[in-house]
């Protein structure tokens, strides 16, 4: 029998690569074919075959083993290895993850933020606040759960200010986007990083950096111009369902009272509110839903620390590791282990356990069976990165790296670059930000060797960025986004489809300014 080595550090969370062959299976232009066919193979059976992505990972593999004349045995042997130790590095801090961001959703702590937030600002800022919201609800919550805690909030503060939805919307969708592509503990960085095996500490850190002007640019400021070319709002007489999609996981959407009109640009301050004309929007107590009996609010504070607290505990832990080069520091060893990501996210687990989820008056058994709740939505996203995992190591065992990273190295391409032009690439084919990130970190992987460790955290984020490039019809994202907000095809392409690509070069472009100066 032979055993694995150790995987090291708890944030090395890299796939343990099975022993190369001395003779490559094939040579170079049989091996390029085979990673083409094998990509190809995964994008036509998710696009056309309508496969779902687990086993489009699989089926891809063993096309790419067969064409590579990889033994049969070696292609199962490479695909179970890479999905074994990506499954068991990835899959717990993602279950971790699930059950900070359902504890905040159950709790009503994700309410309470948006209340609090929404309530104290003038119409005219409301658009930064929607930003600010959606990136701080982005920390622990997957996209899609941020969307449906979101629109049904957008739509009311619509209606009652006057304020458009793309005003209010692209500044919330892009704070939700960036962060779910970019920040860890979210899966697209974290497979990528486990992939790659890049310092996440380093990795949060520089997504956090280049996220904010991200999300200001993709978001408020672009909402501007979004605005005059899809000038969507709510009828001020409609009746918005806000108790459909606040804290619960129903949402409200589709065209509720929806309409086109304009107005004037730069005068949202002058729009009457509820409180009078200029004044800041007041009456969202409503956005929190009646309490069940015996439940009590959770505060603002509670809410905000539940969500922050496992990424402050890796912030702190990548700048004492930048700042204090002794390892065997007692203060840097101390810090090492709760700046740990498993550690970090179980104490924050713990926090809202017993903060948010006892402390508002939930029993032991409702919040048991909230933690319980938040694992079965999750299994797929498992799967798929566990799956990518295995494609990843198939790719590398086959001897397909090695080609990559010579040819790479004699055309002195910028590794930065080709892994953010191969997401690219696979993100238009599949629509698949997951599918895009983890294939594109496999394909650049034997170039991370060449790189220092703040490269190679940039390379995550590049990765990142390229897997948010334009949005169509072939990403789930997209018709979410359209129903919800009760757009046209259209109309969610000069929305929706622009503000990821903004995000996709714009923070690309930031990546590449960072790496003249890490």
């Amino acid at each position: 029998m032979i055993l694995h080595p150790s995987l090291g550090p708890l944030t090395s969370l890299s796939a343990l690569p099975a022993a190369p062959p001395d003779v490559p299976y094939a040579g170079d232009g049989q091996l390029v074919a085979a990673c083409i066919l094998g990509i190809l193979a995964v994008v036509l059976l998710i696009t056309v075959g309508k496969v779902h992505p687990f086993l489009s990972l699989m089926l891809g593999s063993a096309v790419l083993g067969a064409v590579a004349t990889m033994p049969a045995g070696d292609v199962v042997a490479s695909f179970l290895d890479g999905f074994g130790t990506t499954t068991g590095a990835v899959g717990v801090l993602i279950a971790l993850g699930a059950m900070i961001g359902k504890l905040l959703e159950d709790s009503g702590g994700a309410n309470r933020i948006v209340s609090t937030m929404v309530g104290s600002v003038r119409p005219g800022r409301l658009p930064w606040v929607m930003a600010l919201i959606a990136a701080i609800l982005g920390l622990p919550l997957f996209f899609e759960v941020g969307v449906v805690l979101l629109v049904p909030v957008i739509l009311l503060v619509a209606r009652r200010t006057g304020l458009s939805l793309m005003k209010l919307g692209i500044p919330a969708l892009a704070g939700l986007s960036v962060l779910h592509g970019l920040v860890p503990p979210h899966p697209g960085p974290l497979t990528a990083i486990g992939l790659l095996n890049a310092d996440l500490g380093r990795t949060l850190l520089y997504g956090i950096i280049i996220a904010i002007p991200t999300v200001v640019v993709a978001g408020p400021l672009l909402a501007h111009y979004v605005d005059q070319w899809v000038p969507k709002f709510v009828d001020a007489d409609s009746r918005v369902p806000v108790g459909a999609g606040v804290g619960s996981s129903a949402g409200g959407g589709g065209r509720v009272g929806v309409s086109d009109r304009t107005t004037t640009p730069g005068n949202e301050d002058a729009i009457p509110t509820d409180r009078g004309r200029g004044g800041p929007v007041a009456g969202f107590d409503d956005l929190e839903a009646p309490l069940p009996p015996g439940r009590r609010r959770v505060s603002f504070a509670a809410a905000i620390i539940g969500i922050t607290l496992p990424v402050m505990l890796m912030l702190i832990d990548a700048i004492v590791k930048l700042l204090v080069t002794d390892k065997k520091s007692g203060a840097r060893t101390i810090i090492d282990f709760f700046g740990t990501p498993t550690v970090a996210l179980l104490i924050s687990v713990l926090f809202c356990y017993i903060v948010l989820g006892l402390g508002s008056g939930m029993n032991k058994e409702q919040v048991s069976s909230t933690v319980g709740a938040s694992l079965p939505p999750i299994a797929a996203i498992i799967l798929i990165v566990a799956a990518g995992g295995g494609f990843k190591q198939t790719l590398i065992d086959a001897g397909v790296g090695n080609v990559i990273k010579d040819w790479a190295t004699g055309v002195n391409i910028s590794v930065l670059l080709l892994g953010w032009l191969v997401a690219v690439l696979i993100r238009l084919g599949t629509g698949s930000a997951t599918v895009a990130t983890i294939t594109a970190a496999g394909i650049v992987g034997p170039l991370a060797s060449t790189l220092t460790t703040s490269h190679l955290a940039l390379l995550v984020l590049a990765i990142g960025c390229g897997s948010l490039f334009f949005s169509h019809v072939n990403d789930a994202g997209f018709w979410l986004v359209k129903e919800y907000f009760g757009l046209t095809v259209g109309e969610t392409i000069k929305s929706w489809s622009v503000m990821e690509t903004v995000i996709s070069v714009f923070g690309f472009a930031l990546i590449m300014l960072l790496s003249l100066v890490v």
